[in-house]
């Protein structure tokens, strides 16, 4: 087969189509033909040498992907040779055939074509576990996304209206943020203009959020616990802004307030298991519904996956950018 490979750390010209090993699922595993796959991130800290994929698993980059089941590992029930599935992986997205544990296999949503399924999986798990099983976004209560035009921005606008929560988001652009808009979004702060802690209060009237999702780590630190509300939660994603921050702790207690960091790549099989079980009792029914839909905002060929990054970085997308496996 063929698959992106990083031939050393460094910029998108780092990734390179080339011929890799074939990979043999094990026990509890299936192989999947992948029809598409998305770029994430965590992709980009991988290619650049600060993600590198636990011990064990695939060295090519790729979360999540879309395609067919081509064959069983020992062990596995529930699933058939030919099955049209989703799945989040470890790593070996971006690639033609990639062996997935049965736990993290998901059906391929009626209503939603292969393709676009593969803007689900690491999104929708994402952003269900963080604000619903971690966070307990409550029907009521208001969510802040930063980033809400990227592709954890759009599902999470989209998962907390449909139970009733209201929203606010952070985007860079009127444009972005009219994007945010259609999804649902109640409070849109342009983050190049206006100061998001003074915005939030003014639509809440000073009550603050009660739950924040945040990407930018250590340079919102400070602000974001300015936002929340009493008893408000903060969970912290991604670390665009910065790893190291102060935290005023008086502050913390004042509101009774809760800060908490994830990482779902790393987690044990079991527990990647239980929140892809969640997603598709909770989620799958919305999606097939049409009450959530994938936002995907182009399409390239997985040997392209150079200029994919870059499209990522430069930030002018919104959703999701899928690569198709030739």
């Amino acid at each position: 087969m063929h698959a992106i490979t990083i031939t050393e750390p460094g910029g998108p010209e780092a990734l390179v189509w080339a011929e890799a090993p074939d990979p043999v699922p094990g026990e509890g595993e299936v192989l999947v033909e992948v029809v598409a796959s998305a770029v994430n991130r965590a992709d980009v800290l991988q290619r650049q040498g600060f993600y590198n994929p636990p011990p064990g698993s695939s060295p090519h980059p790729g979360l999540e992907c879309s395609g067919r089941i081509t064959a069983l590992g020992p062990g596995v029930s529930g699933w058939s040779v030919g099955d049209e599935v989703c799945a989040l992986l470890v790593g070996g997205g971006y690639a033609q055939r990639v062996v997935v544990p049965a736990g993290q296999l998901l059906p391929v949503p009626k209503g939603v074509d292969p393709v676009t399924a593969a803007a689900l999986p690491e999104v929708v798990c994402t952003v269900w576990s963080n604000i619903f099983m971690i966070a307990h976004l409550r029907p009521g209560e208001t969510l802040l996304v930063h980033g809400g035009a990227s592709g954890i921005g759009t599902m999470a606008i989209q998962l907390a209206k449909a139970v009733g929560a209201k929203v606010a988001v952070t985007a860079g652009g009127p444009e972005k943020l009219a994007r945010c808009a259609e999804l649902g979004a109640d409070v849109l702060i342009d983050y190049r203009t206006q100061d998001f802690v003074e915005e939030l209060h003014r639509a809440t009237d000073g009550a603050g959020a009660d739950v924040i999702l945040d990407i930018m780590g250590a340079k919102y630190l400070e602000r974001n616990i300015q936002a929340l509300a009493v008893s408000g939660r903060l969970v912290v994603i991604g670390l665009q802004g910065g790893v190291k921050g102060e935290l005023n702790l008086g502050a913390l207690l004042a509101k009774r307030a809760a800060v908490m960091a994830t990482t779902l790549r790393a987690r044990p099989l079991e527990e990647k298991a239980a929140i892809v079980a969640a997603v598709r009792e909770h989620v799958w029914p919305l999606v097939e519904a049409g009450t959530v839909r994938p936002v995907v905002d182009r399409t390239l060929p997985m040997p392209e996956a150079a200029e994919a990054h870059r499209v990522l970085e430069s930030g002018g997308h919104v959703g999701k950018i899928l690569l198709l496996a030739p």
